[in-house]
């Protein structure tokens, strides 16, 4: 049974008197019910906590513990950081459990009621807690051990266990969930446990940032671990020390979720990059190296382009601007001379293309002054086609561009850009708007055709615009014409984020779009309210010239938000109620929309604004990152025409692409006599040991900090102490020990206790180190409890 002097010898560290406490016949003391099985968990977790190590010896010699008791050891041991203790007790563990170790039970500790009083939260394994507390040393001994995390399953999982989790307890469930992707996500777990590191932290980021969606009651916890996984892949690039390791880890290829995509010749793939822009990790993406590596790709080797004045750039793009045909032309007979390959620079490249766009919307202004002159033609049946469709040769080239970008992203990949939602959009307008122009054409062509359709013919040939059907084909045209123009002009917005002032202000907007949407949501809610309040009070009084009507009350509600209603529409001086009732509906109507939610939208809109502004820099250049890597792709390098694809260009292309010898592409570092998989994981694990030395002489440097900082209070403390123990002394002197009696007797055991408790969870070798330590500190001590017993004497004698 179990010895009540134990516990007393344990804390007093008497290894004999514990030894001779737990002598038995055998040798071996085994626990008989759960009361004693506590205390015998609870005097082994003290022994740890003590660190005394012939106390412990001790007791792993003469007690049997079981796979229960062991557990919680492990979880005393990591949570002091002693990594002797950890070792001994999984040597203990193989002993009990064997080499066949089920490390996964660890974790169906959450259905026992015997640990309910544990000071660890639910589903903390020993793993999860020394990754949480980023214990390298020990985290290496578990996992050469065979412990792992295992992966959570999903939120939504119907399995067994899963069942059975939830209906035991909902708590104990999600905190276990917690817990474990608390491990997951913990540098040393990802540095030390995972083949890829920086792979594994953008998968588990976005996982987080699902779950926190999916989860919301835990959604802070969540994107806190979310956090924490960006900043780590952030580090790991940051261990790079040259330009070969950054190569290495930004084109890497192995496991990454994205179909190869070629790029242009001299352009490495880029894949990790590519992949962290998908998984929208933007300190990654933004950190000074990937900057680095795609402004030196984005420039190519056109001199003075990066650092050049504005004023020398904005020449460049003019002359572009005005050669742009003949440049094209050049490229599509001679795409390998020295012309055509400045022209697959990427900043040449995305001058093309703008300068492709800015003639493309003065084709639709000249177009739009055109239609403004020549109306009374335009009015009728009579326009011509070619007068208002030559930007259908640009809309044709555009469609052809969007086709290919659907085929080498593929369909998931190209909507996930709301830009090309934007473009599909547009150009499907446009050919829309386009066919039924051709339809009409078509259908005057073939009922003039006819003798017996002769009022149809004069239809579709003479009549005026006032006696069109209002579903005409020629009215729809005009309108989808007119809506895509004011499209292609918000699509300039696009090469914004080559500007930084320019590129902050276009993500502020769309944040601003944003959050307009989820606003009218609401007002659409109380709108609709108000809308059938008000109608039905004026719907039986046919005398009101203004509402009653569903139509009327609506444009009357709707302008007043503007501020551009007459407020006499409500008045009905025959019908006193009515007019009461309805008056009181405007006012509320008018303080709600118009004061309390148009307000309300202004703040939001004011909050969306700052929090761009305060993280400019980083959403500029993740916006700018994603721009430039739009145009490091193979092909594309002129606008999309008609003629960008002909057999003739494609000949010449295949043709020279024969003649050239395979070399490897540019960023691609291959070691010798060495594939480029090895020297990928060469050069991870490199960067994986540099991080996990770093992260150790960062915790070294903070526990030297903060064991200086103590003994640097504590002399504060003495010294403080010394002082008032001597003021103490001279009011004595003075016959003043009286007025000092209230407040005498604890004045030296209240300093005592504080320096005591400055010093309550240091082990012994922090306490060794503060002893020796170069300071006054025994020196005060002594002089104080000499004041003590002087203080004592002349108080008898009084």
């Amino acid at each position: 049974h179990f010895p009540s002097e134990l516990t007393a010898a344990i804390q007093e560290d008497k290894s004999v008197l514990v030894g001779s406490l737990l002598s038995t016949g055998d040798g071996i003391i085994r626990q008989l019910d759960e009361a004693e099985d506590r205390l015998w968990r609870e005097a082994l977790n003290l022994s740890i906590r003590l660190g005394s190590e012939d106390t412990f010896s001790t007791l792993m010699l003469a007690v049997k513990f079981d796979f229960r008791q062991i557990h919680e050891a492990l979880l005393v041991a990591v949570d002091t950081n002693q990594p002797w203790v950890v070792k001994r007790l999984l040597d203990r563990l193989d002993q009990e459990k064997g080499n066949k170790m089920d490390v996964r039970s660890f974790s169906m500790a959450i259905f026992d009621h015997s640990i309910d009083d544990s000071q660890f939260a639910p589903g903390v394994t020993p793993l999860t807690l020394a990754c949480q507390k980023d214990l390298y040393e020990i985290v290496t001994m578990l996992t050469t051990r065979g412990h792992a995390i295992p992966l959570p399953h999903s939120i939504s999982c119907t399995c067994l266990e899963c069942r059975n989790g939830r209906q035991y307890d909902l708590l104990k469930f999600s905190l276990s969930r917690i817990n474990t992707y608390r491990g997951l996500a913990s540098r040393a777990y990802l540095s030390i446990a995972t083949e890829d590191p920086m792979l594994s932290a953008f998968r588990l980021s976005r996982e987080l940032c699902k779950l926190s969606k999916k989860e919301p009651e835990f959604k802070p916890q969540y994107l806190g671990l979310e956090e924490l996984c960006q900043e780590f892949a952030v580090e790991m690039l940051a261990m790079c020390r040259n330009q070969s390791e950054v190569s290495t880890i930004l084109n890497n290829c192995d496991g990454d979720e994205l179909d190869e995509q070629t790029f242009e010749e001299g352009i490495p793939t880029l894949s990790r990059l590519r992949l962290a822009v998908n998984y929208n990790q933007k300190l990654f993406v933004t950190h000074p190296i990937c900057q680095q590596v795609l402004s030196s790709i984005w420039c190519g080797n056109i001199p003075g382009w990066r650092g050049g004045k504005t004023r020398g750039k904005l020449m460049v793009s003019l002359g572009i601007f005005f050669t742009m045909p003949f440049l094209c032309l050049i490229y599509w007979t001679a795409p390998k001379s020295k012309i055509g390959k400045t022209l697959k620079i990427p900043v040449i490249k995305f001058l093309l293309h703008s300068s492709s766009y800015l003639w493309f919307i003065i084709t639709l202004l000249t177009e739009s002054i055109f239609m403004d002159l020549y109306r009374q033609e335009f009015a009728s049946r009579q326009q011509n086609l070619l007068h208002n469709s030559v930007h259908m040769i640009w809309v044709v080239g555009f469609f052809w561009g969007e086709c290919k970008c659907v085929w080498s992203e593929g369909l998931r990949g190209y909507f996930r850009d709301w830009w090309n939602v934007l473009d599909m959009m547009a150009l499907s307008l446009y050919l829309a708007s386009f066919a039924l122009r051709i339809l009409i054409l078509a259908v005057s062509h073939f009922v003039c055709q006819d003798q017996n359709r002769v009022k149809e013919c004069a239809y579709f040939t003479q009549t005026v615009r006032d006696e069109w059907w209002q579903e005409d084909p020629q009215l729809i045209s005009e309108i989808l014409f007119a809506v895509t123009s004011m499209l292609s002009f918000t699509r300039l917005a696009y090469i914004l984020p080559t500007h930084e002032s320019l590129g902050t202000l276009q993500i502020s907007i769309g944040k601003m779009i944003d959050d307009m949407a989820r606003f009218m949501f609401v007002l659409m809610i109380i709108g609709t309210a108000f809308l059938c309040g008000l109608n039905n009070i004026y719907v039986p009084y046919v005398t009101s010239p203004y509402l009653g009507r569903f139509n009327d009350t609506f444009n009357f509600l709707f302008w007043t938000m503007f501020g551009m209603a007459n407020k006499g529409y409500v008045d009905m001086p025959e019908f006193v109620l009515a007019e009461f009732v309805g008056r009181v509906l405007y006012g509320v109507y008018t303080l709600i929309i118009v004061i309390v939610l148009l307000n309300m939208l202004i703040a939001m809109i004011t909050n969306s604004f700052q929090k761009i502004e305060d993280d400019a820099d980083v959403e500029w250049k993740f916006a700018r990152s994603k721009l430039y890597l739009s145009y490091f792709r193979e092909g594309s390098t002129v606008p999309d025409r008609l003629l960008t694809d002909t057999s003739l260009h494609r000949f010449i292309i295949i043709e020279q692409k024969k003649n050239e010898p395979d070399y490897p592409p540019i960023g691609s570092v291959v070691a010798e006599g060495e594939d480029q998989a090895p020297y990928r994981l060469q050069v991870v694990k490199v960067l994986v040991q540099r991080y996990i030395e770093a992260a150790r002489r960062e915790f070294k440097e903070a526990k030297r900090k903060d064991v200086g900082n103590r003994i640097t209070e504590l002399n504060r403390v003495m010294g403080s102490l010394h002082s008032d123990t001597k003021q103490f002394h001279q009011n004595l002197l003075h016959r003043k020990a009286f007025a000092l009696n209230s407040h005498g007797g604890n004045f030296l055991g209240k300093y005592i206790t504080g320096a005591k408790n400055k010093f309550k969870n240091f082990d012994k070798n922090e306490s060794m180190q503060i002893i020796r330590a170069p300071f006054q500190v025994t020196m005060h001590l002594r002089e104080g409890v000499k004041k003590e017993e002087g203080m004592k004497e002349e108080k008898k004698e009084e």
